[in-house]
């Protein structure tokens, strides 16, 4: 069946974002349902691509959005939850459902879901326990659907690496929670190509694809990395097991919440990838090939340097 029309849940979100700027880029008609038509303003750059106010979580919205699609992406996830697990219910198993059931009422096969490395109904966290009841309904659902399982992903927007970056900005000496946790980080880009490759893809349906970089960092060498890049002399720490709760359970409890305990339920297992390499073709890129790229406009130097590029571009414009 040929393709040209894919409604994208989560596409107003870090890889979101990405990801319609790669189905663009390859022609096709993109529809963004997004509860806020303004937030989603900056994927109206994208000429074939077009929000759509609605409520994704709605079953009957979701199928009249998907009546003349040929194909539904669902980016949603959160990383923390309500009390116990009812938030990440909501957003990972209750929408899956919702999802499966809206594509088989609209006629629509072809769906392309995102998991996360690790997830499974017996995880050790309530995110992977969620994010692996998605997949198994997604599974049973009689559509046709490929499964992508990424490790942590990071960007020029991320909340990752640019984590790392404010908290070196703040402070002279950083502790970073579950300094041994292990991951293989992969870039949005890639992720992004996967995505829009799977869709041409026909040997791809039905199958699983972890996605990771191509190097295994423990958090702390993460946080080390950043420091370099941002030209930040710090002292950083790796905190053990029992410091790590301690840190987490306050931070649940502190506004725009950082870490949690379920977080770090779910780093208690290396978010890595075992002998498998990156699906279609893609050559996954390294951290430290494309994060310097914008991790080195928060230096001293790299900020005059974003500001006389700014400046130029104004002056060519005019």
């Amino acid at each position: 069946m040929s393709i040209t029309t894919i409604c994208v849940l989560g596409g107003v979100g870090f890889v979101g974002r990405h990801v319609c700027a790669a189905l663009a880029a390859r022609g096709y008609r993109v529809r963004v349902p997004t509860r806020s038509v303004e937030r989603a303003k900056f994927l109206t750059m994208l000429p074939t691509v077009e929000p759509v106010a609605a409520d994704a979580h709605d079953a009957a919205t979701l199928r009249e959005l998907f009546r003349g699609c040929d194909a539904v992406i669902n980016l949603v996830g959160v990383l923390h939850g309500g009390r116990g697990k009812s938030g990440f219910t909501a957003a990972h198993v209750d929408l899956a459902r919702t999802v499966a059931g809206a594509c088989r009422d609209a006629g629509v096969r072809r769906v392309l879901h995102m998991s996360a490395l690790n997830a499974a109904t017996d995880g050790p966290s309530d995110y992977l326990r969620s994010k692996g009841e998605a997949e198994a309904i997604m599974r049973a659902s009689s559509l046709d659907v490929t499964v992508f399982r990424p490790s942590v992903v990071f960007g020029r927007e991320d909340k990752f690496l640019n984590t790392f970056a404010m908290m070196l900005k703040l402070f002279p000496v950083m502790i970073v929670p579950a300094g041994q946790a292990r991951f293989q980080p992969v870039y949005v880009e890639d992720v992004a190509q996967a995505f829009a490759r799977a869709l041409e893809r026909q040997e791809s349906i039905g199958q699983s694809y972890d996605l990771c970089g191509p190097k295994v960092y423990t958090l702390k060498e993460l946080a080390d990395f950043v420091a370099h890049a941002t030209g930040h002399c710090r002292l950083i720490f790796g905190a053990d097991s029992t410091l790590t709760n301690i840190m987490a359970f306050v931070m649940e409890c502190l506004p725009g919440k950082v870490l949690s305990l379920d977080n770090v339920r779910s780093m208690s297992v290396d978010s890595v990838c075992r002998g498998c390499a990156f699906p279609f073709d893609i050559v996954p890129q390294a951290v430290e090939s494309v994060a310097p790229a914008w991790l080195a406009y928060r230096t001293p130097r790299g900020r005059y340097a974003q500001f006389r590029d700014r400046t130029r571009g104004r002056r060519n414009f005019t």
